[in-house]
């Protein structure tokens, strides 16, 4: 009887929900209270494919669910992002029947890399894709090795792990087992031999803490690594970047499947990756899924295009308190050699910890920004002047640099009749504040 009206709540919820435009957490909240084993109760397809990491999870989770809906399988995934076991629970429940078989051939869930133990109590997924580990949230998530501890907990051993191979604090989640999928990519033309961001997380092993030799990084840690004391090292990669043209706007897999991008980032190339990887173990031929990456164009939101008068641009949206994802999104405009001018939004920066830290601001390699391809930056928003003080800390001249906190106010510096592209980099609590100016 619990189960039964464990579901019954969970769909009635999520059908109000839906109407209403709320969120996709409370029908599996309500559920949970009814029947806190009810992810025990429930039947499951074949395939529980487990997607988590510090960045790129909902992207890859999007681009999986559509390579596999492109090719006949039917998915449940949870598109509204709600990546906590509530969430979970909610898409679940709601892909079910009443008498608790989930209708799909495959459950794609996106997780929470902190609270995947908790998700993951009940379901246990057959693959596991772990994207990367990055500095992200300190006030909820503490350094990576902390967050390394508690995913731990969420891996069994009947799963099979999918790992980025460039990581080498992902990597260790596979030291000793021989049941994991690695992916990753070959040195690159954009790689760079020493690391040129403001620090250095890959500079010591997560097996023995020996120091880290690198041969080649394509981002931040993200590289090809050997540790001179253990000899712990990047493993050899089963699905792999074979070549990258960021200029043109290509790469190639497994030295035959060349993807058109959409995002001219390395970053999206591993989600690309990622989704690749996924599609292929589940039977869908290389070619194919190369087709349908080629020029895809994200759906979550994550990247939108837009035009202010007769100039264009694009906002790229950034996880606040993640200087990972703030400086792929720099590199983007910092290369793109039409020349452009960048807007930085900081408004708000918690959505659930209201501590006003800005600590993270100085991780961001806005170094980046030192170019000719850089016409104009504008930082606005309640947090302008801690941009501010974080880029009287750079090269860029004072002359290029205009400080504004009123939104409004500076998106109208952008509405002139300057030929430049425009770069809007912000953070999804801050985005709908300059898109409803547009």
């Amino acid at each position: 009887m619990k189960k039964f009206l464990a579901i019954s709540a969970c769909k009635i919820l999520r059908f109000v929900g839906k109407l209403l435009g709320k969120g996709s957490s409370l029908p599996g909240k309500i559920a949970l209270k009814i029947c806190p084993d009810i992810l025990s109760r429930v039947q499951l397809p074949e395939y529980i494919i487990a997607v988590t990491g510090s960045n790129g999870k909902t992207s890859t989770v999007e681009m999986i669910a559509h390579i596999l809906t492109r090719n006949g399988k039917t998915v449940s995934w949870n598109k509204e992002g709600s990546n906590q076991i509530e969430g979970v629970t909610t898409l679940v429940l709601g892909s079910s029947t009443m008498g608790g078989r989930v209708k799909s051939d495959i459950m794609l869930i996106e997780s929470d890399e902190r609270f995947a133990k908790y998700t993951f109590r009940y379901i246990k997924p057959t693959h596991y894709v772990i994207t990367n580990l990055y500095r992200d949230q300190l006030t909820r998530n503490g350094h990576p090795e902390w967050v390394y501890e508690a995913l731990s907990e969420s891996i069994y051993p009947e799963t099979q792990l999918i790992l980025n191979a460039d990581d080498p604090l992902v990597s260790h989640f596979g030291y000793g087992r021989e049941d994991v999928i690695w992916f990753g990519a070959d040195k690159l033309s954009t790689d760079e031999e020493n690391p040129v961001t403001v620090y250095n997380d890959g500079a010591y092993c997560p097996h023995c803490n020996g120091k880290m030799k690198y041969s080649t990084h394509h981002y931040n840690h993200i590289g090809h690594y050997e540790c001179t004391a253990c000899g712990y090292k990047r493993h050899n990669t089963d699905y792999t970047v074979t070549a990258v043209d960021l200029e043109k706007g290509i790469a190639v897999i497994d030295g035959k499947h060349t993807i058109s991008l959409a995002l001219r980032s390395l970053y999206n190339i591993y989600n690309i990756l990622a989704a690749y990887t996924v599609a292929s173990i589940v039977g869908i031929d290389g070619e194919k899924i190369a087709a349908d990456m080629s020029d895809y164009v994200m759906k979550n939101g994550r990247v939108i295009t837009f035009e202010i008068g007769e100039r264009k641009g694009m906002m790229l949206t950034s996880k606040h308190e993640n200087s990972i994802s703030y400086d792929q999104s720099i590199r983007i405009a910092a290369a793109d050699k039409r020349g452009c001018d960048v807007m930085f939004i900081v408004d708000a920066v918690s959505r659930k910890y209201f501590t006003s830290d800005v600590s993270w601001l100085w991780d961001i390699d806005f170094e980046m920004l030192q170019s000719d391809n850089i016409h104009s930056v504008i930082l606005a928003g309640k947090y302008c002047n801690d941009l501010a003080s974080r880029f009287s800390y750079t090269d860029i001249p004072q002359e290029k640099i205009t400080v504004v906190e009123d939104i409004g106010e500076a998106y109208g510096l952008l509405k002139n009749d300057r030929q430049e592209y425009i770069y809007v980099i912000t953070c999804f609590s801050d985005k709908g504040k300059f898109l409803a100016l547009l």
